[in-house]
């Protein structure tokens, strides 16, 4: 009984130290890589060059921002002016919301223009698509996904 007792205390302090603050930083191995909010690709939203734009989606994939980043989703998104890539997140995250993006979708992007890999491209804060509205970011770039356990 005494075991179980000092188990049970062990794991409550684990569970106290290990909160999901703790678990959405980057850890000291990949400081400034990956999804992280401190990671040097996620710092590229800048919120005055945020604008919106309309078109089809033509394909959806995955990618890596940096190295030791997880894969993220992106769309080449075909507007009337011209066709750009669109960064939507983590993988992980955006495969697991109810909004689905497909090839041949009609969306409406806002988010900050960027130059990534020398090309200009798109990171979504949001994607309109019909009535649904996929939310990646708030309006200050802070991504939805810092701090996702928590909800």
């Amino acid at each position: 009984m005494k075991k179980i007792a000092t188990l049970t205390a062990a794991a409550a302090l684990l569970a106290i130290a290990v909160t999901p603050e703790a678990l959405s930083q980057p850890g000291p191995q990949r400081r400034g890589a990956g999804w992280g909010y401190g990671s040097s690709y996620v710092r590229n939203y800048d919120p005055k060059t945020v604008q919106t734009v309309s078109g089809q989606v033509v394909t959806v994939g995955k990618f890596k921002p940096e190295k030791g980043a997880g894969p993220g989703i992106h769309l080449m998104l075909k507007t009337e002016k011209e066709s750009i890539p669109v960064h939507l997140g983590p993988a992980w995250y955006v495969e697991n919301q109810e909004s689905t993006i497909e090839a041949g979708d009609k969306i409406e992007v806002k988010g900050s223009r960027i130059t990534f890999q020398e090309k200009p491209a798109i990171i979504a804060a949001e994607v309109k698509k019909g009535d649904e509205v996929l939310k990646l970011r708030d309006e200050a770039g802070t991504p939805m996904w810092a701090g996702w356990r928590r909800r």
